[in-house]
């Protein structure tokens, strides 16, 4: 594919020539130092990106002034030097760096003088506390207390109107330091801004949030006054630097409900495309509005919305405007990439999630690899943000942790032997041929991934699937795969060390009473029992969830009985929203803080506690409480032995765990 490659094309951009059209666009991370300058996660990161041939990166969500958010900040001189030692490390391998130059959409300076405040009478009722005196301790950490909730008070408020109630005062102070940024930014060596339009701008650009009565609302030309104006500051302060807009477009969902809030309809955005291009703007990237509280909107999870479901708007901008355009947006393969670039719908693709799960997609496009495509789970990355942690992709052992997490030299070659073929034996027989050892892996059944097999039955899930069929293209080339094989004592012998991999099972809870209708909730996500009628799940985690929404969707009369206060408790945030909805739709029954006690004599009644008796009836039992490892029969094996994935410690983990887990045992032999 390299020599026809449409994504491998350079490109002019301004006064920027980008080596190929693969960019990464603005994530938020969590890598940055407390100060919001580049520390060594962050550079470690970025640079592996441009290792991996990536012509242009985009570092998301730099703020140009000093707020409580832990995203990147450049609105010091002190900073400049981070930011210029990660721009000279990108131009070694001609990769261009950008910076997203937003601000919040609410009174930082304000927000945060009342959060100093009370940090500073928290101080101070320390400092009382230790010399004894109670009494003044207790006033003082009441102040402490009044002064964070009404600081927090105000964020919430300023979230919802700022954009209509800050002043001209205020807008010139925000449109001046996002100018005094790029200012610093270009001393930095940076190569471009990308103007955030969503967040401050994007509500001021918006019919849905913007209710001022001046020139800076009403009209879609008032509206966007404000944008085009930081444009112009920006283009005075830093001349040298190419200017990428990233606008927002509010969509239409199946149902004709409007889907983000902070941008632009796409009537209004294709004219103000067009006016973009007259301030001089040299490229936009058509995105989707966010401001609607449900990251999944923007970062949508797999099997929620159609694949770069903004393309068809970012074809009719592209259309209006001579500027590069660029695409984001559940684009997964190098395939996809292609096409749109074929097709002419965009100039440049923007990888993003695809890009944390293989930062090498242009050196594979150069070299005809396959590329590890991501599956859009959203657990590793949108998850990790919103509870205030860094991402790490889920099927990327060394994301996030670049510095000090690689892949290690090998200069004694071993004979491995590896049991089982799920994705921890598949991670580790990738590694161990990475590290030149030679590889046999043994798999009991007649086809690679294991449980990821049974994952993916359920709604929404087939996707997943991506993270094995990644291995069924490289493995053969890499590995000896054995096939409906279990390896005896004498084979295992005859290798250097073992890698056991050979997963979990699943669990079936010991209750009283008839269980003649009880069914393993495995055994119906493959389809070896038929459930019909009243079905009553027990286990309200990740796989009963699943399960019970699966049999919903096939007509069953569903209730789920889950012992904690919580059905799914450890899903993804942009993902639970769409069971609750399914749920709804199918009047799926909860009964959480439930704990099932026993079953009647006819196994068609499931007796419980809520903490009161409560009887639910059904027709089936469906055992859905985890799992528990598969134990391996050492006896006789005199090799070096290792384990990885679920079978490897006392409780069984998630996609994530495995790949980790096989990854640094793989690392180490």
């Amino acid at each position: 594919m390299a020599k026809e490659s449409k994504l491998l094309q350079p490109i002019q951009v301004g006064n920027l020539t980008l080596k190929n059209r693969i960019m990464f666009p603005p994530l938020t991370t969590g890598y940055e130092q407390r100060d919001g300058s580049i520390g060594p996660r962050s550079f470690s990161f970025y640079q592996r990106l441009a290792k991996g041939g990536a012509a242009y990166v985009v570092i998301g969500d730099v703020a140009p002034v000093n707020t409580a958010s832990p995203t990147p900040k450049l609105f010091d001189d002190r900073q400049i030097p981070t930011f210029k030692k990660l721009a000279d490390a990108m131009h070694e391998y001609d990769c261009k760096l950008a910076l997203q130059l937003f601000h919040p959409e609410y009174d930082v300076p304000g927000v945060g003088k009342m959060i100093m405040q009370a940090r500073m009478a928290g101080m101070e009722a320390q400092k009382l506390k230790a010399a004894g005196d109670m009494e003044a301790f207790s006033k003082k950490m009441e102040e402490s207390q009044k002064l964070t909730k009404d600081a927090y008070a105000k964020l919430h408020h300023d979230m919802k109107f700022f954009v209509s109630e800050c002043s001209h005062e205020q807008l010139n102070q925000i449109k001046e330091a996002i100018a005094a940024s790029a200012k610093r930014a270009q001393q930095a060596g940076v190569d471009a801004i990308e103007v955030h339009g969503d967040r401050l701008l994007g509500s001021l650009c918006s019919t849905l949030l913007n209710h001022r009565n001046d020139e800076y609302g009403g009209s879609l030309e008032n509206r966007v006054r404000y944008a085009l104006e930081v444009v112009q500051a920006i283009k005075e302060a830093a001349p040298e630097m190419m200017i990428e807009y990233k606008l927002p477009i509010v969509t239409v969902n199946e149902d004709g409900s409007y889907r983000g809030k902070g941008g632009l309809i796409e009537e209004e955005a294709l004219i103000f495309a067009q006016l973009l291009e007259k301030a001089g703007v040299d490229m936009i990237q058509v995105a989707q509005a966010n401001h609607t509280g449900n990251m999944g909107d923007t970062i949508p999870p797999m099997g929620s919305i159609a694949y770069n479901w903004t393309l068809p708007i970012a074809r009719k901008v592209k259309e209006l405007v001579s500027i590069p355009v660029s695409t984001v947006g559940r684009v997964i393969s190098v395939e996809a990439g292609e096409k749109i670039l074929e097709d002419g719908d965009a100039d440049i693709i923007s990888y993003g999630r695809s890009l944390l799960t293989d930062p090498d997609i242009a050196l594979k496009i150069e070299r005809n690899e396959p590329i590890r495509e991501c599956l859009n789970c959203n657990k590793g990355c949108v998850d990790a943000i919103q509870n205030r942690k860094y991402i790490s992709c889920v099927l990327n052992a060394e994301n996030g942790d670049e510095e000090t997490i690689f892949i290690k030299p090998n200069e004694t070659p071993k004979n491995i032997c590896i049991i089982g073929g799920g994705i921890a034996g598949c991670e580790a027989a990738r590694v161990c041929a990475k590290r030149n050892h030679k590889v046999t892996l043994f798999e009991a059944s007649n086809r690679l991934g294991g449980q990821i097999n049974l994952a993916a039955i359920p709604p929404r899930k087939m996707e997943i699937l991506r993270s094995i069929k990644y291995y069924e293209k490289i493995l053969p080339d890499m590995v000896d795969i054995q096939y409906n094989t279990k390896p005896s004592v004498e084979t295992i012998n005859s290798f250097d060390e073992v890698i056991v991999a050979i997963g979990a099972q699943d669990f079936m809870l010991n209750i009283e009473g008839n269980t003649s209708n009880v069914v393993s909730s495995w055994d119906v996500l493959n389809g070896k029992v038929d459930v019909q009628g009243k079905v009553a799940v027990i286990g309200g985690g990740l796989v009963g969830t699943e399960t019970a929404e699966y049999l919903a969707q096939k007509g069953c009369d569903v209730s789920i009985i889950e012992m904690t206060d919580k059905i799914a408790a450890q899903e993804s945030g942009t993902i639970l929203p769409l069971i609750q909805k399914d749920f709804k739709e199918h009047n799926v029954k909860e009964y959480v803080n439930t704990k099932v006690c026993g079953i009647s004599e006819d196994g068609k009644t499931i007796l419980a506690n809520n903490p009161d008796p409560v009887q639910i009836p059904c027709d089936v039992i469906v055992m859905a409480v985890g799992s528990k490892k598969n134990n391996f029969d050492t006896t006789g094996i005199q090799i070096p032995i290792h384990f990885a994935g679920d079978c490897a410690g006392e409780r069984t983990a998630d996609i994530a765990s495995a790949i980790r887990s096989a990854y640094h045992c793989a690392n180490e032999i």
